[in-house]
């Protein structure tokens, strides 16, 4: 890897776990960013599901493949995504968002599903080092912006900053009959956080404040994650820019954005999102 490189950063909509067992055009997109990203010296993800009331950094050597939904066919739960860890990136991360506090997970967490369902595309092999960041619950929105800005630090020593998770997150409105569809709300918002994105990231927190943000996620965990990379690109000046774009079951936003890097082409067949017939309803789902 060419040291003097800045590495980019990249915020993916994972949408239903089921994508990381299917050949679509997100998947397809995230497949085009590993072959197109410079090699990392580890990937650093915030994914939406490690979710707590504290910011925490996985810090074991192997990390181990958690399977953190049900209601899925066998075949997901058979999928191992063994990348290794990288202990001394806890330490990398902790000095650069002081004097914010970082702690070091020895043995709790591992790989979740929103950091491994899309990773099984962009880095099939498993040959890059992965390490989890946290979403902290108890704080703000400005803080995670903030966050984000700080990781860019991290840019300069080979470490991808990646986020996963979902810029409209309805769970309870997803309608299984609108596999490729966006509900108007959905659109409505999503729209606008693109506007914001590739112009001026460092105003993303606001979008937590609209009116309409408890319909479009009423639950914030899947949209934290993007104001880790809008914070990246607030920091290096960068607007991001949209990777793909589309919905999935009316109430889903599979948005993916990316900063510091061209837009790849994608060297797969496109689609629609997962197939219908293999993803469970939603009262038996976790996405």
């Amino acid at each position: 890897m060419d040291t003097a490189m800045h590495m980019p950063a990249v915020f993916l909509g994972h949408g239903s776990p089921m994508n990381a067992l299917e050949r679509n055009r997100y998947s397809a997109a995230w497949h085009s960013v590993g072959l197109c990203v410079p090699r990392p010296r580890a990937i650093l993800m915030v994914s939406a599901h490690w979710y707590i009331n504290a910011t925490a950094v996985t810090a074991m050597a192997r990390p181990k493949t958690i399977h953190d939904f049900f209601g899925f066919p066998q075949a997901l739960f058979d999928v191992q995504y063994p990348a290794p860890g990288m202990p001394e990136l806890a330490e990398e991360v902790a000095d650069a968002v002081q004097p914010d506090f970082v702690g070091a997970d020895h043995d709790g967490w591992g790989l979740d599903h929103g950091t491994w369902s899309v990773l099984v595309h962009a880095f099939p092999k498993a040959d890059v080092p992965v390490v989890q960041l946290s979403i902290n619950a108890t704080r703000p929105a400005e803080y995670h912006l903030r966050l984000g800005a700080k990781l860019a630090a991290l840019r300069d020593s080979g470490v991808l900053v990646m986020g996963s998770g979902n810029v409209v997150h309805n769970v309870r409105a997803m309608d299984c009959n609108a596999s490729d569809g966006g509900f108007d709300w959905a659109r409505s918002f999503n729209e606008k956080a693109i506007e914001i994105a590739t112009s001026t990231p460092e105003d993303a927190a606001g979008l937590m404040q609209a009116p309409d943000f408890l319909r479009v996620a009423p639950t914030p965990e899947h949209f934290l994650p993007f104001l880790y990379i809008a914070g990246f690109g607030a920091q290096t000046r960068q607007p991001l820019e949209v990777l793909v774009d589309g919905y999935a079951f009316g109430s889903l936003s599979m948005t993916s954005f990316l900063v510091g890097m061209a837009r790849p082409q994608s060297d797969r067949a496109t689609g629609g999102g997962a197939a219908l017939d293999s993803i469970a309803p939603p009262e038996s789902t976790n996405i």
